[in-house]
């Protein structure tokens, strides 16, 4: 019988911890579906105009729900040519799932080639009411074809945006090749990000106010595949077409 309780209390601290390691997961999407789960996402369409015409950064890409599905267990944005116009995909999580702090761990391989640009990033939830940069830009990661063997980790601010300070350049000699692991810490007061369990660059601001940390709010996910413009382009080289950008998860779990 004392053998039966021990087990029994045992069996009991198991149960909670894994309810308890459960109840931590803040949002995870799989992409193990037919379809997309539009109630953790929404598409971004056309080509930003009349308000941000060429979505702020003169890309020469019109976003079309057509060119974003799920294959194969995974999230597929394709980047196109057609004629003389470029297609591809962009879908957020804004009114969807928006936190404020936590775990984030993708896994995405990205798209190559001169004057491709994927990102995955989120922004302020309250940007439609304080506009950009006030709602704050966190870069979780940003690959342009240019710079082959290049990742960009970055924070855009009231105090620094555009070609912000706060950013790191790091060398990745594999990032073109296969799948790798994108995580990053967001607390309260840093932000740090890491590749494949490396770390590469922590935001540490001076001053905890609006203009130098806007991110002690809710914000949510966006993740597209730009062509040219002034970070990813000018030049692209058509050849690469159709480029394609995987991501195979997402999850955020708490701190």
């Amino acid at each position: 019988m004392k053998n039966f309780k021990i087990s029994s209390i045992a069996i009991l601290l198991i149960a909670a911890n894994t309810l308890t390691s459960c109840s931590k997961v803040i949002f995870k999407d799989t992409f193990n579906k037919d379809q997309l789960n539009m109630d953790n996402w929404s598409y971004e369409e056309g080509d930003g105009c009349p308000d941000l015409c060429g979505w702020g950064n003169a890309e020469r890409q019109i976003y079309s729900r057509d060119f974003v599905e799920l294959e194969n267990g995974k999230l597929v944005i394709t980047a196109v040519k057609d004629g003389d116009k470029y297609y591809s995909g962009k879908i957020n999580t804004k009114d969807k799932v928006e936190f404020k702090y936590g775990n984030i761990e993708i896994r995405a391989k990205v798209a190559t080639g001169q004057g491709i640009w994927p990102a995955l990033w989120m922004l302020g939830a309250d940007i439609s009411e304080v506009g950009w940069p006030a709602s704050g830009e966190i870069d979780l990661m940003e690959y342009v074809g240019k710079e082959p063997h290049t990742l960009y980790t970055s924070l855009h601010t009231p105090a620094s945006h555009g070609e912000t300070i706060n950013s790191k350049k790091t060398t990745l000699r594999d990032i073109e090749e296969g799948y790798h692991i994108y995580r990053t810490e967001w607390t309260e007061d840093h932000i740090s990000f890491s590749v494949d369990g490396n770390l590469v660059y922590t935001f540490t601001p001076e001053n905890y106010d609006e203009k130098e940390y806007p991110f002690r709010k809710p914000f949510y996910f966006l993740i597209n595949l730009a062509v040219g413009g002034n970070f990813g382009g000018p030049e692209v080289d058509d050849a690469i077409f159709p480029a394609k950008f995987y991501v195979d998860y997402i999850k955020v779990t708490k701190l």
